[in-house]
């Protein structure tokens, strides 16, 4: 008989969120046929979080299977968590991701277009900056998908003063399947749960929506250039590779600064 330990509570858990996102795979493939359209389109979808909501940001690009059509937007001043207390601590970024106004000031970098899309993740969809984010980009005609914790959302309080959330300005919405205040193993003598459950779930969605893209642009004949080791494809073919996606993104980027201020 197995004994019941957090390592295997932490883990049961887990096939739970996946149950999640599996269930969720029509709108995964809606998420997928907006982000390849901006990428055949020569554009790029937009992708942003604040906080430990970055960690998806930079699973969808760069990284290794990962390909260029992703522009990842990391503020360092919300998400440099090395630090904690002190200059660029935690209070500091905790306070900046509710100030109204940031989101339009870090959009005002990009010629945005309507050919683009955005992936915004906010576990809790309701601070301000990511919300924001997300509202600037529909106003501006680029579609938004969302993703949150839904439990975890609709048991918090936004911090906007009109009480709206991440899900408000988002036309596709996707679930982690993350509980009410994200962590999810009980310890017996410890009144707080730990072990935090929407990173994984967050990253199950974007490597689904990776890979669904990367079926489309293939079909489409445009098969994507994906960053790989060389163990995979030999040390010549990696390196080309990784040139070739590194210029790619580079050209794809200077699109959104050429017509700033115009």
């Amino acid at each position: 008989m197995n004994k019941q330990t957090p390592t295997t509570d932490y883990l049961n858990k887990c096939r739970e969120l996946m149950d999640t996102v599996e269930q969720q795979r029509a709108a995964i493939a809606q998420a997928a046929d907006w982000f390849a359209e901006t990428i055949l389109a020569g554009r790029m979808t937009h992708v942003f979080g604040s906080g430990h909501s970055r960690i998806m940001v930079e699973e969808m690009w760069p990284r290794y299977g990962s390909f260029p059509g992703f522009n990842p937007i990391v503020e360092l001043s919300l998400s440099f968590h090395n630090l904690v207390v002190g200059s660029n601590g935690q209070r500091q970024a905790m306070f900046l991701e509710n100030v109204s106004g940031l989101a339009g000031r870090i959009l005002r970098n990009f010629d945005l277009s309507d050919k683009d899309s955005a992936l915004v993740i906010s576990s809790s969809g309701c601070n301000v900056v990511p919300i924001e984010m997300a509202e600037e980009f529909q106003r501006r005609g680029v579609r938004v998908v969302s993703i949150i914790s839904r439990k975890h959302s609709e048991a918090s309080t936004s911090k906007r003063t009109d009480g709206r959330k991440l899900q408000d300005f988002s036309d596709l919405v996707l679930d982690t399947g993350a509980p009410i205040g994200d962590a999810m193993v009980k310890i017996k003598g410890l009144d707080t749960p730990v072990a935090p459950g929407s990173t994984v779930g967050g990253c199950l969605l974007v490597n689904t929506i990776k890979a669904e893209v990367a079926l489309r642009l293939t079909r489409a004949g445009q098969p994507p250039k994906v960053l790989s080791g060389a163990n995979v494809v030999g040390a010549e073919r990696a390196v080309e590779l990784f040139e070739s996606a590194y210029d790619e993104h580079a050209r794809r980027l200077a699109k959104l600064y050429e017509n700033i201020g115009m």
